[in-house]
């Protein structure tokens, strides 16, 4: 797994694997996306055109949240010396399906 040393002085210190890049760059356009549906409402748009943006962040979250699942089932995300258990793994998809 390569990884890539943060340049942006607001991110961790820790260097950042491929995923982590991109699931930061998901959340920035997801952050986007919340900013137009924030527009969106001020302009008295639509409700099915927000309805659909919001489906669309929701959808995007659900991804990135996936991809965060996959590197903690694969045990990148675990806490230092400890293993991912089958429980730990059943633990994180309930919560990320909440």
């Amino acid at each position: 797994m390569t990884t890539h040393t943060p340049t942006d002085p607001q991110t961790p210190a820790s260097p950042l694997t491929e995923t982590d890049t991109r699931v930061l760059l998901r959340l920035r356009r997801i952050e986007g996306q919340v900013r137009g549906l924030q527009r969106m409402i001020e302009e008295g748009r639509d409700c099915h055109d927000i309805l659909t943006q919001l489906s669309g962040v929701r959808s995007a979250l659900d991804a990135a949240g996936e991809q965060i699942l996959e590197q903690y089932a694969g045990g990148c995300r675990a806490r230092p010396g400890e293993a991912v258990t089958p429980q730990d793994v059943v633990r994180a998809v309930k919560l990320l399906r909440r």
